[in-house]
């Protein structure tokens, strides 16, 4: 490979990266605002997820899934962060360490106000592959590290 083929090369690289990474962000963001449209968009139709919420196989079981741990009720706030990427062609394996912080609606029980109820640190694992609409992500998993406070019973439909 010369000079202008590897610098090509690289530069592809870091736009793939960095356009992953954005899914990554889009990630917490459309979960923190409830946003399901947008969370559907970020996976392949056949994508699946393995998290303490579940397993889910199918982009509208993924995102039913988020919406019944995600519910408005609780103020949930993603931070993601050390994003690791590894690139292999139309293919990427992705590391992150996952920060959330679920603090319940003060209308719901005005005795817990908004302060955080539940912190949890997790590993998020994700595959993701180049479609012709951009890079989305084909599997995620989230792996339990530790937590301090309980886990909220899943919201009902």
């Amino acid at each position: 490979m010369n000079a202008i083929d590897t610098t090509t090369r690289q530069f592809q690289d870091l736009a793939d990266k960095f356009e992953i990474t954005e899914l990554v962000s889009r990630l917490g963001r459309a979960l923190d605002e409830g946003d399901w449209e947008e969370l559907a968009e970020l996976y392949t139709l056949d994508a699946s997820a393995r998290t303490p919420g579940g397993l889910a196989t199918g982009r509208e079981a993924l995102v039913t899934q988020a919406r019944r741990n995600h519910s408005p009720d609780r103020h949930i706030q993603h931070v993601i962060s050390g994003v690791l990427i590894t690139l292999d062609g139309d293919t990427a394996r992705v590391r992150a360490n996952l920060l959330a912080v679920f603090a319940w609606d003060p209308a719901q029980d005005p005795t817990l106000g908004s302060r955080p109820q539940l912190t949890l640190g997790e590993i998020y694992r994700f595959e993701a592959v180049r479609t012709p609409g951009g890079w989305r992500f084909s599997r995620v998993e989230s792996s339990p590290v530790w937590s301090v406070g309980t886990r909220p019973a899943p919201a009902t439909p």
